[in-house]
């Protein structure tokens, strides 16, 4: 399962690098005051998901229960701002990314790999047997 969940998390990983290029090409930090991606809420989703790879990461490497649980909490928060940001990419409007918006293909993969590195993080968290 270990590697099933590295595979989805670099997957969303890579959709993310990508769509925070579109967003920092877009002019997205000059906008940052006026735009529906604030940009406290755009790095804070990519950090708070490496911070929880991190202890992924070490809580496989030691079996430790509480990395495990740690991961998963911070990939739930990671989680949140994404969902909030998705919400607001799909009101569009005068907010999308000079005038073309983000391209549906990537953010739904980045979503998808999302969801499925989660849950593998949560089923993982609970299988954990060691503290």
């Amino acid at each position: 399962m270990g590697l099933l969940t590295a595979v989805a998390w670099t997957v969303a990983a890579l959709a993310g690098v990508y769509l925070l290029s579109l967003w920092l090409a877009g002019g997205g930090l000059r906008r940052a005051k006026v735009t529906r991606f604030p940009a406290a809420v755009v790095f804070a989703h990519p950090a708070l998901a490496v911070t929880a790879l991190v202890c992924y990461a070490a809580g496989l490497a030691t079996g430790s229960r509480v990395l495990a649980w740690a991961a998963f909490a911070g990939l739930a928060a990671a989680a949140l701002l994404g969902f909030a940001m998705f919400t607001r990419w799909l009101g569009g409007g005068r907010h999308q990314m000079a005038g073309r918006g983000f391209p549906v293909l990537a953010v739904t993969l980045h979503g998808l790999a999302g969801v499925t590195a989660f849950t593998l993080v949560f089923l993982t968290a609970s299988a954990a047997r060691v503290f």
